[in-house]
């Protein structure tokens, strides 16, 4: 297990070089801190590259930005505005019933709530953790596929879900890490630690990770 010491040189290390990387689509919209939106967002970035979600996401709010707008737009219209979007029509119907169930459920009023928001059906615990960060700006633990290989890779667990990544981290990442935590290790992600052949000789962390000391140096490179 890292110590907060460890911890906090890491993620200090990667924001002096998150600069360098672009910000993931759902970050740029989150800084709006409209829960709706960041909640539509992740859904529509599931499996989908950042650069369709990007473009995309603003057309869907220019027709319709809150509950009740998208839970009176007909379904055939949002499927024709997002189709770019993979899995462009089970997300159409996800969008449309979730808008629907806070509309009238919640008052219009998307739920600050982990447990309240995995209910609506489509939303996963990454995606509860992330509006309830980014939307509502308090403390949870957004874990995704970058996440939990990068963690993984450290050292800092020992995983083979991204759900007990999730309750691992919470247990050894100080707080008032955990806003961050999510950004930066998907760029890091995206950008340097990629799922095959990652980018080792860049790494401005090699000297905390054991996927570097106990693999890549062997020449095991996967």
């Amino acid at each position: 297990m890292p110590s907060e010491r460890e911890i906090s040189t890491v993620i200090t290390t990667l924001k002096k070089h998150s600069k360098n990387f672009k910000q993931p689509a759902v970050t740029e919209i989150a800084e709006e801190q409209d829960a709706y939106k960041v909640l539509v967002s992740c859904i529509l970035s599931l499996r989908t590259r950042d650069t369709i979600t990007e473009k995309i996401v603003p057309c869907l709010f220019a027709v319709a930005d809150t509950p009740e707008k998208m839970s009176k737009l007909p379904l055939q219209r949002i499927k024709k505005i997002i189709r770019p979007i993979n899995y462009y029509k089970t997300k159409a119907k996800r969008i449309k019933e979730i808008s629907r169930i806070i509309v009238k459920k919640y008052g219009g009023k998307v739920p600050d709530d982990i447990d309240e928001l995995i209910k609506l059906k489509g939303i996963g615990r990454k995606t509860a953790n992330i509006v309830v960060v980014y939307g509502f700006n308090k403390h949870g633990m957004p874990v995704d596929t970058h996440v939990h290989k990068v963690t993984n890779r450290l050292g800092w667990v020992k995983t083979k879900t991204a759900e007990k990544t999730e309750q691992e981290l919470r247990n050894i990442v100080p707080k008032k890490y955990w806003h961050d935590f999510n950004d930066l290790f998907v760029q890091f992600g995206q950008n340097i630690c990629v799922p095959r052949r990652p980018h080792c000789w860049e790494c401005p962390i090699t000297r905390w990770c054991d996927y570097y000391h106990n693999v890549y140096l062997k020449g095991k490179v996967r």
